[in-house]
């Protein structure tokens, strides 16, 4: 089945929507019966899809797709729509990351977005983007989450992340949030072929601040590069460039404390921040 002849000029979200609601009018059903069918997803928020004013979860699509029979088209769409999400700059990257061989990352102030919890990444956005609706913060949030399934592979995959200190000691709103991320990075630590280092204050200064730093080894054996600032970023693919930025992350790396330090460090954060919890 084609992914459809509609107009070029919709965006991803209403082409979703409309093909949704187009095949339910071909087969005579209300959004009542729909969703009746499919599992009770309440008729609002059905009706908020058909008219794209919200993406549907994966979950929903999976069942739709089945129930209408269209082999996957409407989970394809729903792709398309979570990808019109992610800034241009980072699309291509991002794209690689399912087959990335080895990913290695720098931040500066924030905890690496392939290691946030759901809450943390949810405060993240809401302070970034002050004027997205609770939908769309919805549906980045689930782009972050379902990125994160890279480390659900049969294989697993190299991960190697250094945070500056500061990404520690910037608290969320709610500490019970800020626990929660800290034990989720001494959980991921614990996993196969995924380390993480902490750089610390007394280092003082070092290359990488102010911004974050992503490698990506490829299949192939290349590396390619995405540095990011506070608003913008770059996808970096010249040889000679990304040389230029592995030796900054190699001095950083050199600089950083080990990964059973770091995971000290992360520790007696995680003490303090449990002991201030306001949950």
């Amino acid at each position: 089945m084609e992914l459809n002849n509609e107009s070029d000029k919709l965006t991803p979200r209403l082409r979703l929507g409309r093909r949704v609601r187009r095949l339910r009018e071909r087969r005579r059903l209300s959004i009542r019966q729909l969703s009746e069918q499919v599992g009770g997803h309440s008729h609002s928020y059905l009706g908020r899809v058909e008219l794209g004013d919200q993406l549907p979860s994966e979950a929903l699509v999976r069942l739709l797709d089945e129930f209408f029979d269209t082999d996957g088209v409407l989970a394809d769409l729903l792709e398309l729509a979570h990808d019109s999400l992610i800034p241009d700059y980072s699309r291509m990257f991002i794209s690689k990351e399912p087959s990335a061989e080895r990913i290695q990352v720098f931040t500066s102030s924030l905890i690496p977005g392939l290691l946030q919890t759901e809450e943390y990444a949810r405060e993240l956005f809401r302070r970034s983007l002050p004027n997205e609706s609770e939908d769309g913060l919805n549906e980045r949030i689930a782009i972050r989450m379902r990125r994160q399934r890279v480390f659900d592979r049969e294989e697993p995959l190299p991960y190697w992340a250094m945070i500056d200190e500061a990404a520690l000691r910037r608290p969320t709103a709610r500490k019970r949030h800020m626990v929660e991320q800290l034990r989720h990075l001494v959980k991921m630590a614990a996993r196969p072929r995924i380390t993480i280092q902490v750089l610390p204050f007394a280092k003082g200064m070092h290359p990488m601040l102010g911004g974050g730093l992503t490698l990506m080894t490829l299949k192939e054996g290349g590396t390619i590069a995405l540095v990011e600032s506070f608003d913008s970023g770059e996808a970096v693919e010249s040889t000679k460039r990304v040389v230029e930025l592995t030796e900054g992350l190699d001095l950083a790396r050199s600089m950083a404390l080990t990964d059973d330090e770091s995971l000290d460090l992360i520790r007696r954060y995680l003490k303090e921040y449990e002991d201030e919890d306001d949950s």
